[in-house]
């Protein structure tokens, strides 16, 4: 079957531009109009973490938004790490879970960590920042 609007969906893709993964992982949009509707600004600092850490987590009591919000959190953590920390880079898993592997070697599961933020406020993303920062 061929559906032209779909185009060739078995061309193979190559290898994806790591630009372009960095900018879709910086997305986070449930987190950043989370964060707006607080007066939250997101710049992609480590002060940006410490407001997050301060948000009211009002989400706790929608499981869809815990999760999406958790992800996004965690994407956002790395986002900073990656545009902050020096030899801190993007890497896909072969699950396709995307993590953060520091100059150091050590991979770094942000989007775990963002889940257990947003579901338990601990450990607080400024601190995780912090921790990965000084390694």
């Amino acid at each position: 079957m061929n559906i032209p609007f779909l185009g060739n969906r078995r061309q193979k893709l190559g290898v994806p531009d790591p630009a372009g993964i960095e900018e879709l992982l910086a997305e986070c949009e449930l987190l950043r109009s989370q964060a707006s509707r607080a007066d939250v600004r997101l710049d992609d600092s480590a002060a940006s973490l410490e407001a997050l850490d301060q948000l009211v987590p009002r989400w706790r009591d929608d499981e869809e938004t815990l999760a999406w919000l958790g992800n996004d959190a965690g994407l956002y953590l790395g986002t900073v790490i990656v545009r902050s920390v020096p030899g801190a880079a993007w890497e896909l898993r072969s699950d396709g879970q995307p993590v953060v592997r520091l100059a150091s070697g050590r991979v770094f599961d942000v989007v775990e960590s963002g889940q257990e933020w947003a579901a338990n406020g601990v450990p607080e993303l400024s601190q995780l920042y912090a921790e990965v920062a000084e390694a």
